[in-house]
């Protein structure tokens, strides 16, 4: 597969923060490509950068140096505004704290990045309810959060993630806030959603969630230190 299949791709992505005048390197050289429908976990120890490399990718950070090519577009070097721009179109992202709006249903809270895109109210509503419908949750539409479960919380943060359509879906520590039961069945979500045609980015420092995915990549000391498809490693059985 080359750069063309490639929703991602990264060449010797590097990132300093500053001190004064003083350089903090935290990546140092990551070139890693993603392919569509690919369902990938980002993991490290913490100061391994995956943090860092998880902003890069969901474009909410630029690079220090290097090439940041998604979808086609070369997103290294935009400047801000048409990051976000990328970013409400290309990204969807799934947080560990939920980020829902307590007064808001669950139809209306995943409809909010459709509101941002312009769209009419009527198809607003339509897409709704489809993605609400991809999570299990089309008859908890109405409810509010405090009506809700945590499981089903962060179901309807995924189908929010869901509503624009994007290329990748990014999940940073998606179940760090979930019992081990609902933990399973969000996780199988996720499995549902990448079986459905999209491309599933997953940052996690537990290996029973990196699991799920099918292709692990370890990052430590702002480098790529192995990346590895399931058929490659063998998770023992805790």
């Amino acid at each position: 597969m080359g750069l063309n299949d490639s929703v991602i791709h990264l060449e010797g992505i590097e990132k300093n923060y500053y001190m004064g005048s003083q350089a903090i390197p935290v990546l140092k050289g990551i070139s890693l490509d993603i392919f569509r429908n690919e369902y990938v976990a980002l993991m490290g120890p913490s100061g391994s950068g995956k943090s860092t490399l998880m902003n890069i990718l969901g474009c909410l950070d630029s690079p220090t140096g290097g090439r940041y090519i998604l979808n086609g577009k070369d997103v290294s070097k935009m400047p801000d505004d048409d990051l976000a721009e990328v970013r409400n179109t290309e990204i969807g992202f799934v947080f560990q704290q939920f980020n829902l709006l307590p007064r808001l249903s669950a139809a209306e809270n995943v409809a909010l990045p459709l509101i941002y895109a312009g769209v009419p109210k009527k198809e607003r509503i339509e897409r709704s309810m489809e993605a609400l419908k991809k999570v299990g949750l089309a008859d908890r539409s109405h409810h509010k959060s405090n009506e809700l479960s945590g499981g089903q919380i962060q179901r309807v943060a995924i189908a929010r993630a869901l509503v624009n359509n994007p290329s990748i879906l990014l999940a940073d520590e998606p179940t760090g806030n979930l019992d081990s039961k609902t933990s399973v069945e969000v996780m199988q979500i996720f499995g549902k959603i990448q079986e459905a045609g999209n491309t599933v980015i997953l940052v996690t420092h537990e290996e029973d969630i990196a699991s799920y995915a099918h292709r692990i990549v370890r990052l430590r000391d702002g480098l790529i230190e192995s990346d590895k498809t399931k058929e490659q490693y063998i998770i023992h059985p805790v």
